[in-house]
């Protein structure tokens, strides 16, 4: 009698898969986190239960601490940047509180366990003449040159999250006085001061271009495309890239970028560090602080380059007898 080899079952991916959706659920209506950190701790959830599944299990109540070092060590050579992988662990924790708490775990693995430090490296900025070649740059008489010059330059003068500029109303615009009402993570509303150069060509954009955008039609946010919908976060890194393309500089640049730029300079001038971090939208000090260390990082540079009394070349002096 020929015996036949089983296959194992695979692991139910179902019942992980609810308890991450409970998961975010309670996160959505309790904890009122934005929608792009719910979307960002699904990504993050979903890499754990496939690693989970690669192990065989169907079910993450009986992951260990020692399952989890698995999982970390394995981001890690995924090359994932350190940010990342802490916003990853943030998931984690939450999320084996919330399976206690629903009495669907009986302990919780995460305890103990020390995240990687957020930033692994600075934050990348532009230089202040980089910044200048990008906002001088002509802008043509289309109602779409129009809208984007105003946003590059709104962006950097209120040093916005690309989500909260595109999601910029007409009411929490207030130009006359030279502010913006900026809707930040978790629905906290901080507001942000205007420069002049941003209120002349956020001005503009609404006197000129918005309308032939909008034709007739009704929308609560300010930057709008031809179809009269909201411009998306992607779309944005498109125009983006497009103008600094455009505007001689050769590196590939984000919206975040511009976000750096904005507090990085702001304390280059004098700005105190409670001010950038209020205008930033940061709930803890700490994040702030980072730029600080962008501030040094440049003064060591100018100081190594420019400071007369270099390191003295050795000078051999051949003896004579």
């Amino acid at each position: 009698m020929k015996l036949t080899r089983t296959r194992p079952d695979k692991p139910d991916r179902s019942v992980m898969q609810t308890r991450v959706e409970q998961y975010l659920d309670e996160l959505r209506v309790e904890g009122g986190l934005a929608r792009n950190t719910l979307e960002a701790y699904r990504r993050d959830l979903r890499k754990f239960l496939a690693y989970l599944v690669t192990l065989g299990m169907d079910d993450p109540a009986t992951a260990t601490q020692q399952t989890l070092s698995g999982f970390l060590a394995h981001l890690k050579e995924s090359t994932l940047a350190p940010a990342s992988t802490a916003r990853c662990v943030a998931a984690l924790r939450g999320f084996f509180r919330f399976l206690c708490r629903e009495g669907l775990a009986t302990r919780n693995p995460m305890i103990n366990l020390g995240a990687p430090r957020p930033w692994g490296r600075l934050p990348r900025t532009l230089t202040q003449d980089e910044v200048t070649q990008l906002l001088d740059l002509h802008t043509g008489k289309r109602p779409e040159e129009i809208r984007d010059a105003a946003m590059v330059e709104l962006l950097y003068a209120t040093g916005l999250r690309v989500s909260e500029l595109v999601s910029v109303e007409v009411p929490h615009l207030n130009l006359e006085v030279g502010y913006v009402l900026a809707s930040g993570k978790g629905g906290k509303q901080r507001v942000v001061p205007i420069g002049e150069p941003a209120r002349r060509k956020v001005s503009a954009y609404l006197d000129l271009a918005r309308g032939t955008l909008m034709r007739r039609r009704v929308s609560p946010f300010v930057f709008v495309t031809r179809r009269g919908t909201k411009l998306t976060r992607q779309c944005f890194w498109r125009v983006l890239r497009d103008r600094a393309r455009r505007a001689g500089i050769s590196r590939r640049i984000s919206p975040h970028m511009l976000r750096h730029s904005f507090a990085t300079h702001l304390l280059e001038h004098g700005a105190d560090l409670r001010s950038v971090q209020a205008m930033l939208g940061h709930a803890s000090i700490a994040t702030t602080q980072i730029y600080t260390h962008v501030e040094r990082e440049r003064l060591k540079r100018v100081h190594s380059e420019l400071f007369p009394r270099k390191q003295r070349r050795r000078i051999n002096v051949k003896r004579t007898s």
